[in-house]
């Protein structure tokens, strides 16, 4: 149990970019229309500083 308290204090600077500049993560939902129907898209991704890195589903 107190092993609890300093990891999440560590995961809350980590998260509010005490340490640098946080990761921002993005997310993006589309539905597309078209000859063979209706078909939905998303993507999710995270970015730090010129480093992108995403996933289309």
């Amino acid at each position: 149990m107190k092993l609890i308290g300093p990891i999440l204090a560590l995961v809350l600077l980590a998260g509010c970019g005490v340490d640098g500049a946080p990761i921002r993560p993005s997310a993006n939902l589309g539905i597309n229309i078209g000859p063979g129907g209706i078909s939905p898209s998303a993507r999710v991704g995270a970015s730090q500083g010129p480093v992108s890195v995403g996933v289309s589903l």
